[in-house]
């Protein structure tokens, strides 16, 4: 892994945002809030299961022991963000490739991991900042992280989700929401947490793959869930106000969400595949990309851009100047990670084997030309 390195964004012009930020529930008077945030029980509806995908391989999360022959990518992320067409700015976005030296306060030699995240706020940016800032805390300080990973991070979204809900109280202007989505790599291991419609691509050899799933109201899962929950989906929208089935913050919204549960769920669903050496970036992006991008046509703009200039930086500014230029009325904020030093080779297609007959006739021909030289 490079050089460690924290990035955070806020705005337009990609700089590190320090102000507007909401009340912090870790400091000064704000233990009341993560005590009880700590605390509660994580309550998972039947219908939130992990979605498997035929070409991703699933691992099972648990301890990452020491593996001679495994495979350890050397990680190298840029990230970019736009206002858009929008009136302001409501995307955020991190980027840690040394995750537990940032976010742990206790030294720790775990091993090298790394936590990449888009938050799409709505209503405010007060939700997605706070989400930013005590999402990945959250992770890192839990005692079970990265043994049980599966729910470290459901709790921390949960913890997350609950905390903002108390400082709500405490402040009525916070009151926002925003989508989620977490990427983590651990070891060989890359685990993605998705809350909302924002979206992971991992480019596997120039093939996109899914590493999330957009949780729109219309979806049958989504709407089987919100309708079981006393909810409903009019014209697209969960309970004809919000467009997403899953986000953190929306509790002054009447009706989506309570400490007992709602059709609005913040529960994210988790994906994870093992990397080798067919892996080469990985995109992350908020809906204002995905708006105007196809999946495999991201990875494939991306990876002619990583090949000429290798800079994911660089390469993340070229998804969000594309996307402006495709028309997206989105705030737009992306994340694209790398796991090698090189760019992404070129792909040479397999000649196939080509197959020639003779007709008949030409067959006649041949034999007719065969038996003058005979005589």
């Amino acid at each position: 892994m490079e050089d460690s390195k924290l990035m955070f964004d806020n705005c337009r012009e990609n700089e590190s945002s320090s102000n507007s930020k909401p009340p912090n529930p870790l400091a000064g008077g704000g233990h009341r809030l993560v005590a009880s945030a700590t605390k509660r029980s994580l309550v998972r509806h039947p219908s939130l299961v992990r979605t498997k995908l035929s070409d991703v391989s699933l691992e099972p999360r648990a301890a990452t022991g020491d593996h001679a022959t495994e495979y350890i990518p050397l990680l190298r992320s840029g990230a970019w963000a736009d206002i858009g067409s929008r009136s302001s700015m409501e995307d955020v976005y991190v980027c840690a490739d040394n995750f537990m030296s940032h976010y742990r306060s206790t030294s720790s030699n775990e091993g090298n991991h790394a936590f990449y995240g888009v938050f799409d706020g709505h209503g405010g940016k007060h939700a997605a900042d706070f989400a930013c800032y005590h999402l990945p805390r959250f992770i890192a300080e839990d005692e079970d992280f990265p043994r049980q990973i599966d729910r470290a991070i459901s709790s921390a979204f949960l913890q997350t989700d609950t905390a903002f809900a108390e400082a709500c109280i405490l402040d009525a202007d916070l009151a926002s929401g925003t989508t989620a989505l977490a990427a983590l790599v651990i070891g060989s291991s890359l685990v993605v947490a998705n809350a909302g419609d924002c979206r992971a691509v991992l480019c596997r050899r120039g093939k996109a793959i899914e590493m999330s799933r957009d949780h729109k109201p219309v979806c049958l899962r989504e709407k089987e869930r919100i309708e079981a929950s006393g909810g409903y989906v009019d014209d697209g929208y969960l309970n004809g106000q919000l467009n997403v089935a899953r986000a953190l913050g929306d509790w002054h919204l009447e009706g989506l969400k309570s400490v007992d549960g709602g059709p609005l769920s913040g529960e994210p669903e988790l994906m994870s595949t093992r990397l080798t050496e067919e892996d080469e970036f990985l995109i992350i992006g908020c809906d204002g990309i995905w708006d105007v991008f196809m999946s495999q046509n991201a990875v494939d703009f991306a990876r002619r851009r990583l090949q000429e200039h290798n800079d994911p930086v660089m390469c993340s500014k070229d998804l969000v100047d594309e996307a402006l230029k495709r028309k997206s009325g989105d705030n737009l904020s992306v994340v694209v990670v790398c796991f090698k030093k090189q760019p992404p080779p070129n792909l040479v297609a397999p000649r196939g084997r080509v197959h020639r007959s003779i007709s008949a006739e030409g067959l006649k021909e041949l034999q007719s030309f065969l038996d003058t030289l005979k005589d």
